[in-house]
């Protein structure tokens, strides 16, 4: 990697853990392999270091509309991982449950529905790791 790219390696790999946390982004590292890690590397440099690392939008703000995202494009097994990433970012669980509520609006009754028990199970468990 170039100075820049190991700049912006570094940056996302930091943002990474703070958002996700440490636990979960070792995880992600042990079980990368020689077909993953271009991968990894490209989600590290640009979700990480790139777009969550840009100034233009919180942590908080960025966790609520990649709630949105992931609700209304059907991604629940990645729903539980951001629901703990925005405990991490500040947001409450009654905001996340307003969040969650808009979407029922916008993206769907059952998407809605689907995401709340994903919710209320990362809630209940009091984890954030």
């Amino acid at each position: 990697m170039s100075s820049d790219r190991d700049d912006t390696y570094a940056k996302g790999m930091e943002v990474r853990r703070v958002v996700l946390g440490d636990a979960h982004v070792d995880r992600a590292i042990e079980r990368t392999t020689s077909f993953t890690e271009g991968f990894q590397e490209l989600i590290t440099r640009y979700a990480w270091g790139e777009v969550w690392s840009r100034p233009g939008l919180d942590r908080r703000a960025r966790s609520m509309i990649t709630l949105t995202a992931l609700v209304a494009t059907g991604r629940e097994h990645e729903l539980e991982m951001h629901v703990r990433a925005a405990l991490r970012n500040g947001l409450t669980p009654d905001e996340i449950g307003e969040v969650l509520l808009h979407c029922a609006v916008y993206c769907g009754v059952p998407a809605a529905n689907g995401a709340f028990a994903i919710a209320q199970r990362v809630i209940d468990d009091g984890e954030e790791t």
